[in-house]
């Protein structure tokens, strides 16, 4: 069976009605075409700086299902991000980063066997053309084939920042499992990341090894601070190649109710949003926001929470963007 967009070009992706310079279609926050934060949908890579891209996989859960709808839920929160200028910046995101909405990785969904090699090819195909890539999914399995292909890109091993109410280190030696709680014992075995410059902030689950990866667990930060934490983050990574991924169950279930395996005592979205904004010496090279399920959210706090992190790092990538051209 074949993709059901093997068939459709770049035209049949990209809203027609009338653009605006950066060509983001004008529409009501409420209505109009909802992809992610109102960028064009296309895959027509030629000259982007961020293909954003969902991969609605929720087979890998290991209790409640539903993340396959997390990237559509996140696209319909981000509207009203569009809006305004990005806070706490106060700039037009878009100015300076040409971001793209590249609709999501088509997978067989009735042949688990092959859904990594569907997400790692949907990821090389993407990278080979020089963007980066924002994923939103799905359960967290999706970050290990992502790794897959960004290792392949950028070389290996890369760095890991990790947010998340789960370390995802237990062990699993069957390279055939879907397990949204192995894929970083697989990516650290296989050598896709480095666990001595990799963290792991707001984990309250435990497991007898965590396999060498620094952790910052939810106590740890409430006790001492999001500024001793970007610390810690920033002096474990350095300079390396970092790949991000924020797992929403990293948020407390008081901010983060629509997601598959909640766990009590988590960071507050304040917490979460003041570290991701101050990530701006990080050499990020990927990122993914994951496991948001909509058909636990309430008023779509969840998702609403998401898509604030998912433009977040959109903003990190747009800033390290003109860093660089200053440095060159």
């Amino acid at each position: 069976m074949t993709s059901p967009l093997t068939h459709l070009t770049a035209s049949h992706l990209t809203p027609t009605a009338a653009a605006g310079s950066d060509g983001q279609t004008p529409a009501p926050t409420y209505a109009g075409v909802l992809s992610f934060m109102r960028r064009p949908y296309t895959r027509n890579l030629h000259g982007v700086d961020v293909a954003i891209s969902g991969v609605p996989l929720d087979l890998a859960t290991t209790f409640r299902p539903g993340t396959r709808f997390g990237p559509a839920g996140m696209r319909a929160a981000s509207v009203q991000l569009a809006e305004l200028g990005a806070f706490p910046w106060g700039i037009d995101l878009f100015d300076h980063l040409n971001v793209v909405d590249y609709g999501d990785c088509w997978f067989d969904a009735h042949n688990p066997g092959g859904i990594r090699e569907a997400i790692i090819n949907h990821a090389r195909g993407i990278l080979a053309s020089g963007a980066r890539m924002l994923t939103l999914g799905g359960d967290h399995y999706i970050t290990y084939p992502l790794l897959v292909a960004h290792a392949q890109k950028y070389g290996k091993p890369l760095s890991l920042i990790h947010f998340d109410a789960h370390c995802d280190t237990w062990p699993d030696d069957n390279p055939a499992s879907l397990n949204h709680g192995t894929m970083f014992y697989k990516a650290i075995r296989e050598g896709l990341i480095d666990p001595a410059r990799s963290v792991q902030v707001g984990i309250r689950t435990w497991n007898e090894d965590f396999m060498g990866v620094r952790i910052l667990d939810a106590p740890w930060v409430h006790r001492n601070g999001t500024q001793a934490t970007i610390r810690e983050v920033l002096a474990t990574v350095g300079d390396a190649p970092v790949y991000l991924t924020f797992d929403i169950d990293c948020l407390d279930p008081a901010f983060a109710p629509g997601t598959g395996t909640p766990v009590a005592g988590g960071l507050s979205s304040a917490q979460a949003l003041e570290i991701v904004r101050a990530l701006g010496p990080v050499n990020l090279v990927g990122a993914d926001v994951v496991e948001v399920s909509p058909p636990y959210d309430h008023s779509d706090v969840t998702a609403l929470a998401a898509a604030h992190l998912a433009a977040d790092i959109l903003c990190l990538m747009r800033n390290q963007k003109l860093s660089r051209l200053q440095n060159m």
